[in-house]
């Protein structure tokens, strides 16, 4: 088979309570991405703002937007100029009191592809998402782009094997994830460490699992709790992409803004299914529990 290579990059940077200066940083790594060749810009977890989920506060719903809406025109114009597919994730107002996590396609036209609301809701200390996002109801289906079939997902999403089998199954061709993760900084540095590590293993299996690339974009930097309950959280950074066995194509850094650009071998998934037929050897004849909570 004949390379045929796309290049894409991530956008990992720090967030601050200026909305305007998270957005041109957004957008500054989006040009200097597309100044190298990227056709596939993908940017992390609610980018425009800090994580503002680490307390629950009604005012904050004031920083949710409608889509399409100002973020989605902003990105479509660029998306336009540059001539790349933009995934990016916003705080989406559906309705008076009906808000979600979303992420939205670009496509190099300026048009919206389509979008996807994070179904899988978290609610931790420091995460209480489930104050603020209804779950989706988009279900996991790619967005066909003229870059290829996009499995967007969001963040927790990226814990659960079953949203990247679905998205796999309904034919993505790439699985993708914007994120917001990092750590408490009272945990000591061994837990730190294994807490990264099974972030990057979980979605590496996905990767190896389903035969296709998995590109996944953190932020960096100290957001610190205003309710002061704890020492907030330190986002981690580490994006990466990883190839359909898993190998680690690109890996970001742990501290710092970065925009990386990599090449993905689309033609790889294909030659990898060829040799392990995982969609081949699957029993759903003997499937039937994974709807059950639990087995009891």
């Amino acid at each position: 088979m004949s390379n045929n290579n796309l290049k894409v990059a991530l956008i990992q940077h720090s967030n601050s309570g200026n909305l305007e200066e998270n957005f041109e940083k957004s957008i500054a790594g989006i040009k200097e991405a597309a100044q190298q060749g990227a056709k596939l810009v993908v940017l992390q977890e609610l980018h425009r703002s800090l994580y503002f989920c680490q307390t629950e506060e009604t005012d904050l719903f004031d920083l949710a937007e409608t889509i399409p809406g100002p973020s989605t025109t902003a990105l479509g114009e660029l998306a336009k100029q540059l001539n790349i597919v933009i995934v990016a994730s916003l705080f989406e107002k559906r309705a008076t009191g009906l808000y979600h996590n979303t992420a939205v396609v670009i496509e190099s036209n300026g048009t919206l592809a389509g979008k996807y609301r994070k179904m899988h809701i978290p609610d931790d200390p420091g995460f209480y998402e489930k104050f603020y996002f209804t779950p989706g109801d988009l279900g996991f289906e790619p967005i066909q782009t003229s870059v290829g079939k996009l499995g967007v997902l969001v963040c927790w999403d990226q814990w659960f094997p079953e949203g990247a089998r679905l998205m796999a199954m309904a034919g993505a061709e790439l699985l993708i994830y914007p994120t917001a993760i990092g750590w408490d900084p009272r945990d000591d540095k061994e837990e730190q460490v294994r807490q990264r590590d099974a972030w990057m293993i979980a979605q590496r299996a996905h990767a190896v699992s389903n035969g296709v690339p998995v590109i996944s974009v953190n932020r960096v930097g100290h957001e610190s709790d205003p309710s002061n309950q704890s020492d907030g959280i330190l986002f981690w950074g580490n994006s990466f992409v990883a190839g359909p066995q898993g190998e680690l194509l690109a890996h970001g850094s742990e501290e710092n803004e970065q925009v990386l650009v990599v090449d993905i071998d689309q033609n790889r998934s294909e030659s990898v299914r060829r040799i392990w037929p995982y969609f081949r050897d699957r029993r759903i004849d003997h499937y039937q529990d994974l709807c059950k909570i639990y087995r009891d």
